[in-house]
């Protein structure tokens, strides 16, 4: 749970730490602000992908499932800076599908936390096989990262692409071939 007073004091330091004038107009209620903001952008820290994907339908369908283009936005535990991009994401089902929106909302689950893009792939796809007993999950995350392209080697533009998968993804190449090009 996030913790509003401990952020408002670190962001009143952090802000004194480079120089500025807490007492400012502008600065006044940025403490408060950021910690509201971060209340929303760490929200998946206090929540389970179990709620989005225990609602299921019995399904005779054995094909691909694909959820692609689920905008997301994200925080790099290395910089405490934000990447964002797509996430694509497929199962094969095993007797049961989930609702469309449970993929996208699982996807937030995992981007409103403090992430990796690797970990991030690898949780999806594997809330996947364990939540749904899918027969197989795949993952692709393309996304731009600041701590990249704001800084360091300042790089706009370029993209982080990352692949997972599991159960028969994992072991059909025709199956990620299909997957490549139905994105």
């Amino acid at each position: 749970m996030v913790n509003k007073d401990k952020i408002k004091e670190g962001v009143a330091l952090l802000l004194d730490g480079i120089g500025e004038d807490l007492s400012r107009e502008g600065l006044k209620d940025t403490p408060e602000r950021i910690a509201r903001m971060y209340e929303e952008l760490f929200a998946g820290m206090n929540e389970d992908c179990k709620e989005h994907l225990s609602k299921t339908f019995h399904a005779e369908h054995d094909g691909i499932v694909l959820e692609k283009d689920i905008v997301f936005y994200s925080m790099c535990e290395h910089h405490l800076m934000p990447f964002y991009g797509k996430a694509h994401v497929a199962y094969i089902p095993n007797g049961k599908v989930v609702g469309l929106s449970k993929i996208a909302r699982t996807v937030e689950v995992y981007a409103r936390r403090l992430q990796i893009q690797e970990r991030m792939g690898v949780e999806i796809a594997d809330a996947l096989i364990e939540e749904l007993g899918a027969k197989g999950a795949m993952v692709m995350l393309e996304a731009e990262h600041m701590c990249m392209t704001m800084r360091g080697v300042k790089k706009p533009g370029s993209k982080t692409v990352t692949v997972v998968a599991r159960g028969v993804f994992a072991e059909d190449e025709g199956l990620q071939n299909s997957f490549y090009r139905m994105i």
